[in-house]
């Protein structure tokens, strides 16, 4: 098979366990963003718009509906002769059992055999749970121009914040000369953004010495970074400044949904960098006679009749009259019925709030998750 000159790999295997009941049946990739998304369009639109033609999708926690939804590979215009996106679970080998990924690099590690059928130059590793917008050909021509072993890409964070991710310490070149693990004391700002470039030579290499070694917890933060840096290896860090969100928790799923009220640097609506995904079927939306709608993000087939203030509603959800939505998230299919209202609230697929009820977070700075239906009250 011909050499491509670089593979994309995105890890969307991670069960997601502080998305509490949103990721009890899905995969965190898999989760619903933004009125009509699924987290794992961006990596794949950000790879579509990047020029990678070969991509594959490493899933294993109820991967059910996530592998149906990546094979389609046609939604990214990733479904031509030479290009592709495949679906990468554990499998039995003939010299080993069935293995479940146990870290980031042992999951690339099981997949060496898919890689070498391309002989990448190559390897950029993505994680499924990010929201943003990056053009790979460009933390590939910064690799190439300072002639890397690898390449990890960085954001700016808030100093004070900075304890809460591996932070990358470089010199003026941008070469990194220290990783930092959380540290307590932080030296800089640089917060790894999980998205790495390696020359797949090497990589492949340290995979297979890595897979002998029984101390090894075989990821690439707290293993092979460390290991290279020690080695004198090229690691260098790509500084990205566009938006970039870690949709890990309730609260980062809501501010990531309510950022899209804001002029934002995401731009859903810039056509020179499309963010592709499932064409729904469903009617437009409909605002009924008495609604009051204020500075809302919504999608095709939602129903207003009520009150909607400042909230993100998703596909074919309903907001029926006297009812009140303030500052909240109703993700696929959530309805909320006569009366009731719904405050700082992020409310799951197909979820229903009763008549004359109230559901929110009684805290300003927290938001409650609603995943199960709420009684109704008659009135």
């Amino acid at each position: 098979m011909a050499q491509t000159n670089m593979l994309a790999m995105i890890l969307a295997g991670g069960r997601g366990s502080r998305l509490h009941d949103l990721t009890n049946k899905v995969a965190k990739p898999a989760v619903a963003y933004g009125g009509k998304y699924r987290i794992i369009d961006f990596p794949l639109s950000n790879c579509a718009n990047s020029g990678i033609d070969i991509v594959g999708v490493l899933t294993q926690y109820e991967s059910v509906l996530l592998n149906s939804y990546v094979a389609a590979g046609g939604r990214w215009g990733l479904d031509t002769r030479d290009s592709g996106v495949f679906v990468l679970t554990p499998r039995e080998k003939a010299d080993c059992g069935l293995d479940v990924y146990r870290g980031t690099a042992d999951a690339i590690s099981q997949n060496i055999d898919f890689i070498d059928n391309y002989d990448p130059e190559y390897l950029l590793v993505l994680s499924g749970d990010h929201i943003y917008k990056m053009n790979y050909a460009k933390m590939l021509a910064f690799h190439k121009e300072h002639n890397a072993d690898a390449t990890i890409a960085v954001i700016g964070v808030p100093m004070r914040e900075a304890s809460r991710f591996g932070i990358m310490n470089t010199d003026k070149d941008m070469r990194i000369t220290e990783f930092e693990e959380k540290p307590a004391k932080p030296k800089s700002n640089l917060a790894s953004m999980g998205i790495y470039i390696f020359n797949w030579k090497l990589m492949r290499k340290m995979l297979m010495e890595d897979m002998k070694n029984p101390d090894s917890s075989h990821d690439f933060g707290k293993d092979f970074i460390p290991v290279m840096l020690n080695e004198g290896k090229g690691l260098y860090a790509y500084e990205f400044s566009g938006y970039w969100k870690d949709v890990g928790t309730i609260d980062s799923l809501w501010e990531a949904n309510m950022d899209l009220l804001e002029n934002n640097e995401l731009d859903l609506d810039d056509s020179s960098w499309k963010i592709y995904t499932e064409d729904t079927a469903t009617l437009p939306a409909y605002i009924g006679p008495k609604a009051k709608v204020d500075r809302a993000y919504m999608s095709q087939g939602v129903d207003v009749e009520g009150q909607v203030t400042n909230s993100v509603l998703f596909s074919n959800t309903k907001v029926a009259e006297g009812a009140k939505v303030i500052d909240s998230v109703l993700m696929p299919g959530a309805v909320v019925e006569e009366g009731a209202t719904v405050t700082r609230a992020l409310v799951a697929d197909n979820v229903k709030i009763g008549k004359n009820t109230t559901v929110g977070s009684k805290k300003s700075e927290e938001i409650l998750l609603v995943a199960k239906n709420v009684k109704g009250e008659d009135k």
